[in-house]
């Protein structure tokens, strides 16, 4: 089940909402909610709930086991349980296939292909589970003695298959005391319509050209057709991931929680350093604190530092996806860091900021070539159709945008880099410079809020009640 689906939209939520509501006491409200991100989960993954009870109740044990003894061991074992687990089911066969490729160059043998169905949101409890487990043991938590309440945390389902990463720390007094107002209901209420928004009326619209310019030979697609896909395509990934994080930190107001930013609007950025403090913040902070700085951080010198860099890009390329191309797309952004500490961002802060925009983005939208393209020589083809500007392609920008795609385009570019809220801001303020004006106009932009909030929701709905083009990129995650 996500959530742009008929059966979460106009059921599982409403009835979630209500059973919320209905339900006072904090024990029996976190049961409620446990027995319904149950569910959700279970709609769409059948038995594989089991894989998640599993993994709920080694971790409870081991995280009182963390708490009772002044030993790293029982940590050590907890990381191996959970890495294990996600080796298995989200690595295995692509280790084999490897493992087979490089045996076929010595020997006839090769190992037995597995195929094993990938959890979805594995990627993400995974990482909660260990920054629980971890925080534990450097005693910044008290390990978590209700079975219910730790497992309402690892399952809770605004943030379970598609994020953000939630850590224990930050809600560990939400879980037992939260409460809920008619006001963070209302600002949930608008987050999530804003988040829907985002992924039924730009994402999906942009999905459908970025396809086309990628499910193609790239020999027929002409320059101006592979970098109108590229960057529809960029475009699609943002409003994708930044729209399901609204919805979930939205979801989260309207029961109680109050869940940490995950995107601010990282297309702005003048250099990659900057780009991933605002691109999926959740997963940058989780590799910083639990990976980056236990490692050395920058404080080993310029080679140790340079090590650990390509060490978390490689590990946040693998993260995303079984596949070469999402381990070219980590090393990427770890050499582009490591060029910059080197002295090119103290060179970028130099030049004037359009340059630094220009750098960042084309540095990132070309590199979303390999996230996007399913194997190697796919994105190398795609590199030469982009520099390819003497041919002729069949699949012309004409082809694969029609007005529906521009228009949007136009918009999804307006919104990515916060153009729609500077422009209100400022035709606010120049019109309440008039002290007796300030009252009926403030009433004036709320209602116009409310109204485009309405469209929004009414239009998402209608899309959906429609069962129109709705991809779920998080599958492989």
């Amino acid at each position: 089940m996500v959530f742009s689906s008929p059966i979460f939209l106009f059921l599982f939520l409403p009835v979630t909402l209500l059973l919320t509501l209905l339900t006072h006491k904090y024990k029996f409200r976190n049961l409620t909610l446990l027995i319904l991100s149950m569910f959700f989960y279970a709609f769409g993954e059948g038995e594989l709930i089991l894989l998640m009870f599993g993994s709920i109740t080694i971790n409870y044990f081991i995280g009182l086991w963390i708490g009772r003894v002044n030993s790293k061991f029982p940590l050590v074992v907890g990381v191996i349980v959970n890495i294990g687990a996600l080796v298995i089911y989200k690595y295995l066969g692509f280790i084999i296939y490897n493992l087979n490729e490089v045996l076929s160059l010595f020997f006839h043998y090769q190992l037995p292909n597995v195929k094993i169905k990938l959890p979805v949101g594995i990627s993400f409890y995974t990482f909660q589970i260990l920054s629980y487990l971890i925080d534990v043991y450097r005693r910044k938590n008290e390990p978590q003695k209700s079975y219910i309440d730790l497992a309402l945390y690892i399952s809770l389902f605004p943030q379970l298959i598609a994020g953000p990463i939630v850590r224990y720390k930050d809600v560990a007094m939400q879980i037992v005391h939260r409460k809920l107002n008619s006001h963070l209901f209302q600002i949930g209420l608008e987050r999530f319509i804003i988040g829907l928004g985002k992924k039924m009326i730009i994402a999906n619209v942009m999905a459908m050209a970025a396809d086309v310019a990628f499910g193609v030979e790239s020999s027929m697609l002409s320059a101006p057709a592979a970098w109108f896909g590229i960057i529809c395509y960029s475009l699609q990934l943002y409003f994708d991931f930044s729209g399901y994080s609204d919805m979930a930190i939205g979801l989260g107001k309207m029961l109680g929680f109050d869940f940490l930013e995950n995107f601010r609007f990282p297309y702005t950025s003048r250099s990659i350093r900057e780009f991933w403090q605002r691109w999926h913040i959740s997963l940058s902070n989780w590799f910083r604190d639990y990976l980056y700085i236990p490692l050395g951080g920058n404080q080993k010198g310029k080679g140790r530092t340079f090590f650990n860099l390509y060490t978390v890009f490689f590990l946040t390329g693998l993260w995303h996806g079984t596949s070469w191309n999402f381990v070219l797309w980590g090393l990427g952004h770890g050499t582009l860091m490591v060029i910059e500490r080197v002295g090119f961002g103290k060179l970028l802060l130099k030049i004037p900021p359009i340059f630094q925009h220009v750098y960042t983005l084309l540095s990132v939208v070309l590199l979303w070539v390999f996230f996007r393209a399913e194997t190697l020589p796919d994105a190398i083809g795609y590199f030469n159709a982009l520099f390819n500007f003497n041919g002729n392609g069949h699949y012309t920008f004409a082809v694969i945008s029609d007005n529906e795609i521009i228009t949007f385009f136009i918009i999804g570019l307006i919104l990515s880099v916060n153009g729609f809220n500077r422009a209100i801001k400022k035709i606010f303020v120049l019109t309440i410079r008039n002290k007796s004006n300030r009252a009926p106009i403030r009433s004036i932009f709320r209602m116009s809020r409310t109204i485009f909030l309405l469209m929004v929701l009414f239009y998402s709905g209608m899309i959906i009640a429609t069962g129109s083009y709705n991809p779920f990129i998080y599958f492989r995650f």
